[in-house]
């Protein structure tokens, strides 16, 4: 009877998507290989998808998928790990990208250990994931 009861509390419960008119986004990009650190702007897309309980924009994989892309077409630079950080504010995300910043720029013996590269807004730009649905197909679209 006890393992009828805690069988029937443990549901599956998935958060929905929730799409929002604007995030902010930057990314990351960095590889064990070598000193280079990319940066991207902090960048606004339109309508994206956000988790309703966690507020993570999803689908971040495919963001952070772009910016790999472009680093190895454009760049010459393949098997860099990319991340990407959203917010649905400006000001927070501002706030995440300094610490990142400080992270590679600031060491305590004072020496620059990394070889920073900013990605201007002309050079590279995130574009926003369509979702075809709500189960989690999305593809991308200039």
């Amino acid at each position: 009877m006890i393992a009828g009861t805690i069988l029937g509390i443990c549901q599956r419960v998935s958060a929905k998507r929730v799409q929002v008119p604007k995030m902010y986004i930057f990314g990351m990009a960095a590889s064990f290989n070598d000193t280079i650190v990319h940066f991207t702007n902090v960048q606004e897309i339109d309508s994206a998808w956000i988790d309703s309980k966690s507020k993570f924009l999803q689908d971040r994989e495919i963001y952070s998928l772009q910016l790999k892309n472009f680093l190895t077409n454009h760049k010459q630079m393949p098997y860099r790990t990319c991340l990407v950080v959203a917010n649905k504010s400006r000001k927070k995300l501002e706030k995440k990208y300094k610490k990142f910043q400080k992270l590679y720029t600031q060491s305590k013996d004072k020496k620059q250990h990394y070889d920073i590269r900013y990605l201007d807004n002309s050079e590279f730009q995130f574009y926003t994931v369509k979702v075809d649905n709500v189960d989690g197909d999305a593809n991308g679209a200039e």
